[in-house]
């Protein structure tokens, strides 16, 4: 829709895109939490590093994306335009540069010690600590996110890719053997890009029943390490992440 107005928000047939893209805006901010931090233009990232010994997280990454998906599908389907296609990817990240981290360190102690021996007051304290920006160069969570990478390449292949949208797929390697019964899922779509060496297998998600399970998680959903270890074809892959992590 906005590029009908050459992308200028200012044109006259921006109008009712700017609109569309503000009710996406709120619904995003509204389902954004501590564990479902987004990102968002006119789409919108969302991002969790999973456990490797707790299944809750991922169930709890797919139970907040799915509502989210569904809020949007509301609001867009309500006002006549298509729907949302979303995708989720699992996959390895790099952790990110440290040298943000440490010079956000090296500013807070800096702050503290000027306030100390008396070099700022408290009101300047405080306004220096509320401007802090952690890092400027880099968000690390995205930083050579390849799960990023993967959920990105497979939207943009859409139909072509035999992902046609709107719709909400998830990467079934993120579930046991068997599939489960609490998610209403479509059939096994195999996606390849062949020329970036990228696979998965999707299915579109159809609903998600609401019920108790057990503590931990779904038995039928995998923590982290068992998601690596599906991507890596790797049972031993714990040893190598850990050995990446000193290096």
């Amino acid at each position: 829709m906005i590029s009908a107005s050459g992308f200028n928000p200012l044109h006259a047939e921006a109008r009712d895109a700017l609109a569309r893209i503000r009710t996406f805006h709120r619904i995003v901010a509204e389902h954004s939490a501590r564990y479902f931090p987004t990102l968002v233009n006119d789409g919108a990232v969302a991002y969790r590093d999973l456990s490797l010994r707790s299944r809750s997280p991922t169930h709890d990454f797919l139970v907040r994306a799915w509502k989210m998906f569904e809020a949007v599908r509301k609001a867009d389907t309500d006002s006549g335009h298509p729907g949302p296609r979303m995708v989720l990817a699992c996959g390895f990240r790099m952790l990110g540069r440290r040298a943000g981290l440490d010079a956000s360190r090296e500013h807070f102690k800096s702050i503290v010690d000027r306030l100390q021996r008396g070099g700022i007051g408290a009101e300047q304290a405080v306004r220096e600590a509320a401007s802090m920006r952690p890092r400027f160069d880099i968000i690390p969570q995205l930083q050579a996110n390849f799960a990023f990478t993967k959920a990105y390449v497979a939207e943009q292949t859409g139909t072509k890719g035999k992902l046609p949208g709107p719709a909400f797929y998830v990467d079934m390697a993120i579930f046991g053997d068997d599939r489960p019964q609490w998610i209403d899922l479509g059939p096994d779509i195999d996606w390849a890009h062949p020329k970036l060496n990228l696979h998965a297998v999707f299915a579109e998600a159809r609903g998600l029943q609401d019920g108790r399970h057990p503590s931990g998680g779904p038995t039928d959903i995998r923590d982290g390490l068992a998601v690596a270890q599906t991507l890596a074809n790797d049972p031993n892959v714990l040893a190598a992440l850990r050995a990446a992590e000193k290096s």
